[in-house]
């Protein structure tokens, strides 16, 4: 009898096991997915930027971090603003109230960012900015949930004006994209420019996404300027390389300085006419083991090398992804207060920080376009001139006009 007794005792404590085991299974199963949304170009100018590449990026850290968190599924979600700043505000609103999104990432472009972020910061949600320059971000529009990861214009500004300006190119002309990131990036190079001894002799103002910059040009030409930044990005930056070469504007001797161009830029212009640019990166896919090994899986998905932008959006994904792991849950000021204590390693960055303005402080990069002799093939288009210590090339601190920094 007691064989019998200690049997039926030890199936029913099997059985009990089991039950307990499939209740916790029902239970997160029953949890709703813990959803990321992208606010992405995905059709228009910055579309090799970020788009469908942003999008593989941040499915690619949900799947490293291991899909789900807090016993929820992760999903990540994405949206087309075509590049408009009422319809990137409605996408943000519509994925915070109705499909209960609680992290965005990228935004690309910087009106549209900052439409975006300002109803993330009305709901009190974490936005985390790849794509975005305009330094506006951290400054007046910034919020305690804000994030900005990638670059912004006073680094490109600085990078790229600052050694410009130390090898003699001390006169400059620009054509500037009209909308915020444009204004500030002229604004900044501008600064720096004339803080170390520079002239700026001018500057035209061009709608964003023109096809024709014969006009533009043709008074940057005229202006005698040794340098013509092009504080604009994606196709205005590639359309405006492609028709100064056929201008003939640097046979001339002056020189091009895109002021924000990633590596889908120089791949589209081709290193024929790329060859000699400057530029500042926030990171490049040849740098070392690491960024060579992201870029690998990258490429399998995409048949493309990703730019710093999405490269940017994996890293800040992750980064997000752990917090909310340490944190314990999902509520915005627990999770940040652990992602400006966690310095950031990865391949994207070492030793990466969040301050308390939202930016996230990091090495940056001057490169120079390679001649076509140079290179061994396609996306191998850069040479490392320097790397710029994050707190020499991001504005200071005390120089922040966020209301959130003490001073």
């Amino acid at each position: 009898m007691r064989r019998i007794r200690s049997g039926v005792c030890a199936s029913l404590f099997a059985l009990a096991s089991l039950c307990t085991l499939a209740t916790a299974g029902a239970q997160a199963e029953d949890k709703p997915p813990l959803k990321i949304g992208g606010i992405l170009d995905m059709s228009s100018l910055y579309a090799d930027i970020t788009g469908i590449g942003s999008e593989t990026a941040a499915k690619m850290a949900v799947e490293d971090f291991g899909g789900e968190v807090l016993g929820r599924k992760i999903e990540v979600i994405a949206a087309d603003h075509l590049n408009k700043a009422d319809l990137s505000a409605n996408i943000a609103r519509d994925m915070i109230d109705n499909q209960g999104v609680e992290m965005i990432y990228d935004v690309a472009a910087s009106a549209t960012a900052l439409a975006a972020g300002e109803i993330a910061k009305a709901r009190n949600k974490i936005i985390m900015f790849n794509g975005p320059g305009s330094i506006r971000l951290t400054n007046e529009a910034c919020g305690p949930y804000t994030v900005h990861y990638v670059f912004d214009t006073y680094a490109q500004a600085n990078v790229t004006g600052l050694a410009a300006v130390k090898s003699g190119l001390d006169t400059w002309f620009f054509l500037t994209a009209d909308y915020a990131f444009g204004q500030d990036l002229e604004k900044d190079t501008s600064a720096v420019v004339t803080r170390t001894g520079g002239k700026v002799l001018g500057s035209v103002r061009h709608p964003l996404n023109t096809s024709d910059f014969s006009s533009f040009l043709l008074q940057a030409q005229a202006s005698k300027a040794k340098v013509i930044g092009l504080a604009n990005a994606g196709g205005d930056t590639i359309n405006a390389i492609k028709q100064a070469a056929e201008f003939g504007i640097t046979k001339g001797g002056q020189r091009l300085s895109p002021l924000l161009a990633f590596v889908s830029d120089i791949d589209s212009v081709g290193l024929e006419t790329a060859q000699g640019l400057l530029l500042a990166e926030a990171w490049y896919w040849d740098l070392n083991d690491d960024t060579r090994a992201f870029t690998k899986r990258f490429m399998a998905r995409t048949k493309r090398v990703p730019t710093s932008a999405q490269a940017g959006v994996y890293s800040s994904v992750l980064h997000y992804l752990n917090a909310v792991k340490t944190a314990g849950t999902t509520e915005p000021g627990a999770v940040m207060k652990v992602m400006r204590d966690t310095p950031i390693n990865d391949m994207f960055a070492k030793n990466g920080h969040i301050r308390a303005d939202g930016r996230m402080v990091h090495d940056m990069y001057l490169f120079e376009v390679k001649k076509p002799s140079e290179s061994k093939g396609r996306w191998d288009d850069y040479k490392l001139l320097a790397t710029v210590p994050g707190d020499q090339a991001f504005q200071p601190l005390e120089q922040s006009r966020c209301p959130l920094v003490k001073k």
